[in-house]
């Protein structure tokens, strides 16, 4: 599986939203994702795709949006 795609499944799992044809809706504005979701977001990226990325280094305008959950953890693999 592509890391798209995981990020895609990861997200539908924690949010329960098919984001495939939804690529930038703003996963907070829209109250799909909040503290709790992104920790969760964290971890499963952490353990499904070995990315590592610190909370106190998370900026939350850069990873808002699937696109940029996408981009963000293409760069850290």
């Amino acid at each position: 599986m592509s890391i798209k795609e995981t990020v895609l499944s990861i997200l539908a799992d924690l949010t329960g939203t098919d984001f495939t044809q939804n690529l930038d809706d703003d996963l907070f504005a829209d109250d799909l994702l909040d503290s709790m979701g992104t920790v969760q977001l964290l971890l499963e990226l952490q353990d499904q795709l070995g990315v590592t990325v610190p909370v106190s280094e998370f900026d939350r305008t850069q990873w808002n949006t699937p696109n940029k959950i996408i981009t963000q953890t293409e760069k850290l693999s």
